[in-house]
């Protein structure tokens, strides 16, 4: 079968590998769609584990099922991180810090004609798509859960206002989940063309983050890894306000002290998803609550995934990147 290897973000050599072979209640995967996330092409964050084969975002068919839970021909999508549900960390609603489910266990990775998945997934990993939730669409339900679990955190009301620095696929997906809750969303980027598409997902206004942004908001979501983002973040603040760290850049960041004491402000991080919000996000895009079919704006064979790599690093005029085969 054909996988494609990630040496680095301009070196990814598709190889030929044999088949998975699959053991008891375990299942292989042929895929159908496997998305580019932002993280894939974040080069300094990927090539400490170079080379493998990356893809998290991955849908296809049952092949082969060794489980009495499902069967060939099954759409599913199979999350690669599925949490342990023993530890204290699982025990308190926080599988997103539980160590198993950070160790991502595809075999090889969502990059590749087939996919075995190891019984751990199978058991907790696994999730049936509807018949009015194509395999595109699906792609999208990993990056939606980890909206859905960043929102979660942050308790945003009807009445907030929510900036959502960065306009990327990201950013557009909480600015969608934000309008759910009724609040007012700003959305700020440098880029013309992503402002535009902040404004066609709903957001109220936009702006662009090279101006005074001269705004007070409740809720501040970074979807952004540049670091004037976060400077903007903390300008932009109100008291009592909560800063989400959604997208994490590359160098440490500052706090300015004073401000984030006096003002009693709150800094939080998300990262990934857990079952239940893979479970919401399904039914949010199988309800056509969130728009994500409108956001894949290229699709490309697994053979092309150089060229994939190239649109999503330089963040033109394109959102989400998907690979087919």
């Amino acid at each position: 079968m054909k996988v494609a290897v990630y040496y680095n973000n301009n070196d990814i050599k598709l190889e030929e590998r044999p088949k998975p072979t699959i053991s008891d209640d375990e299942i292989l995967v042929n895929m159908k769609a496997s998305g580019i996330c932002g993280t894939d092409a974040m080069e300094w964050y990927r090539i400490k584990k170079a080379p493998r084969v990356l893809g998290h975002e991955m849908v296809g068919e049952i092949v082969e099922s060794k489980s009495d839970k499902y069967k060939s021909g099954q759409r599913v999508f199979v999350s690669h991180h599925v949490p342990c549900n023993n530890c204290k960390y699982c025990s308190e609603g926080n599988q997103t810090a539980c160590e198993t489910l950070h160790t991502g266990n595809y075999d090889p990775g969502g990059f590749s004609e087939f996919i075995r998945v190891p019984k751990i997934n199978v058991d907790s990993g696994i999730y049936l798509l509807p018949d009015n939730v194509s395999y595109e669409e699906a792609t999208m339900i990993e990056p939606l859960a980890c909206g859905v679990r960043g929102l979660g955190l942050i308790n945003i009301k009807k009445n907030h206002t929510v900036l959502v620095l960065g306009c990327g696929v990201s950013g557009l997906l909480n600015i969608q989940l934000a309008k759910l809750t009724g609040a007012k969303v700003i959305a700020t980027d440098i880029d013309e063309y992503r402002l535009k598409k902040a404004k066609e997902f709903d957001a109220d206004e936009v702006i662009n983050a090279k101006e005074d942004l001269n705004v007070k908001a409740d809720r501040v979501i970074i979807c952004t890894g540049a670091i004037p983002a976060v400077k903007q973040a903390f300008e932009c603040i109100d008291r009592k306000g909560i800063i989400l760290l959604f997208a994490i850049p590359e160098k440490n960041i500052e706090i300015p002290n004073a401000d984030f004491w006096r003002n009693e402000l709150t800094l939080i991080s998300s990262y990934g998803a857990a079952p239940v919000d893979l479970k919401e996000s399904l039914s949010l895009i199988a309800d056509k609550k969130v728009n994500v079919k409108d956001m894949i704006t290229h699709k490309l064979p697994l053979g092309k995934i150089q060229e994939g790599f190239k649109i999503v690093s330089e963040a033109k005029e394109s959102l989400k990147v998907i690979l087919t085969n």
